[in-house]
């Protein structure tokens, strides 16, 4: 059974510069042919990380770090068992894993791990100390990275291999892992998070700004240092999708910590912002409206719902036009791809969204109750099976899916003596002639037979 958990949110930001360019000017993007404001899907992923761990919304050992100072988490680790002078048996560790240290100890790239795969791998190392002892250095020889993995104990590397595993670490879960060196070790990602684009045009500003000098003397005017920062203030719309059934399977079938992490993640799209220039401009705004829905056919981006920029009114603030033309738009888009299993629940300040679309909740706290009550019964729930499909030469009638004026309304269906046994008609009816590629017969109310001869299309047609 597909789930897909979808949140859509309309989130207005007073003048900021959440996220910015190598410029530092505010990322922005092209969409429908006008200039929009954007922040980075990566900006809100580590944003919404961060949250969850600050805020303890899941235990240390269900989450993950990224880093290349792994050789210091295992030192510091094995340092609580007792263990001193272990940089070398750290470097054979890692290398039997074909990681490889730089000169200053870091990996080579960034590491997504679990905190359960760091503890796993010191234990490895404390329970393998003695195999592990760095060998003595030959002078000017250096080892390959394909040299010292192979060099490594058979064991260890088999051990390492095995420990990577995600490390039920919830973080790592939902946005995957890539490790170059150990692809057995990837994880393809559980959530799709979009980047923020603005539902409206925006034009870039300036802040020009001076310091002044408090220790300045009389005789110095003006500023100890002038410059300018680029901003802008926009209404963004953002969407994120997880695949809860890909959430469970990455969490090793663990469905209940892929619940808690369903809620830390959607708590944390709700409340977590960036950080970029906010002591600068303070744009500490949650979102005037979060729309939840879970769908079984496929996860829908409603994006386009802001093709054509939502144009200003005077009586009528952004985010209220934002959140009507979403809702508009997915009626519009559900008429034709979604499915009729699926369920909005809502939490709109602007008080735009229609009162019989989804059911409106007071709190986000009642928002995520929603969300728990209405992914458990889903869960509990058998899985659909779609009906089989009839035939392909079939009457008319039953392919429409209707009943036909002259066949009758609740007849049972029965097949004809057709040579391909596969057309069928409605038992009880008038006599039918059947145009098929054979001379076939199909009895009549009255019992007698009507005859034909395959002529023209291959089709029914009433007697």
């Amino acid at each position: 059974m597909s789930l897909f958990a979808e949140f859509h949110l309309i989130q207005s930001f007073a003048p900021s510069n959440l996220n910015r360019d190598d410029t530092g000017a505010p990322k922005d993007a092209v969409f429908g042919g006008y200039r929009r404001a954007r922040v980075s899907s990566q900006c809100f992923k580590r944003s919404v990380r961060l949250h969850v761990g600050e805020r303890g919304l899941l235990a240390p050992s269900a989450l993950g770090v990224r880093t290349k100072k792994l050789k210091q988490l295992l030192v510091a680790a094995l340092a609580e068992k007792g263990r001193t002078g272990a940089e070398g048996r750290i470097a054979n560790a890692l290398q039997a894993a074909g990681l490889a240290l730089d000169e200053d100890g870091a990996t080579q790239y960034l590491l997504f791990l679990g905190n359960g795969e760091v503890q796993a791998l010191a234990s490895l190392i404390d329970t393998h100390w003695d195999t592990l002892e760095p060998a003595a250095a030959v002078e000017g020889a250096k080892r390959t990275k394909k040299q010292a993995k192979a060099d490594a104990p058979d064991e260890v590397k088999k051990a390492v291999k095995k420990l990577l595993d995600g490390g039920k670490a919830v973080d790592v879960a939902l946005f995957g892992r890539m490790l170059a060196d150990l692809p057995e070790a990837n994880q393809h990602a559980a959530s799709q998070v979009a980047h923020a684009i603005s539902t409206h045009r925006v034009e870039r500003e300036f802040d020009y700004f001076t310091a002044v000098d408090d220790e300045g003397g009389a005789d110095e005017t003006g500023a100890g240092m002038i410059g300018h920062v680029e901003f802008n203030a926009a209404t963004f719309y953002r969407y994120a999708v997880v695949d809860v059934q890909k959430l469970a399977t990455n969490l090793q079938g663990d469905n209940a910590l892929a619940l808690q992490g369903l809620l830390a993640f959607a708590e944390g799209l709700a409340r977590a912002l960036p950080t970029g220039k906010q002591n600068s401009f303070a744009a500490h705004n949650p979102p005037s409206f979060i729309g939840v829905v879970l769908r079984h056919g496929s996860p829908l981006n409603l994006a386009n719902a802001f093709e054509r920029p939502v144009a200003p009114k005077p009586q009528q603030p952004l985010t209220e036009l934002s959140v009507g033309a979403l809702a508009s738009y997915e009626q519009q888009l559900a008429a034709f791809y979604g499915d009729g299993r699926d369920r909005w629940g809502v939490l709109d300040l602007t008080r735009a969204w229609p009162a019989g679309l989804g059911e409106h909740h007071a709190s986000l706290a009642a928002l995520l109750q929603w969300l728990r009550d209405q992914v458990q019964r889903c869960c509990r729930r058998r899985p659909h099976r779609p009906s089989p499909q009839r035939p392909e030469h079939v009457h008319a009638a039953a392919a429409a899916g209707r009943p036909h004026a002259k066949l009758g309304h609740d007849q049972p269906l029965r097949r004809t003596r057709h040579a391909t046994r596969t057309q069928q008609i409605r038992c009880g009816g008038p006599a039918v002639r059947c145009l098929g590629p054979r001379p076939c017969r199909a009895r009549g109310r009255s019992g007698g037979l009507a005859h034909g001869r395959a002529r023209g299309p291959r089709r029914h047609a009433d007697a």
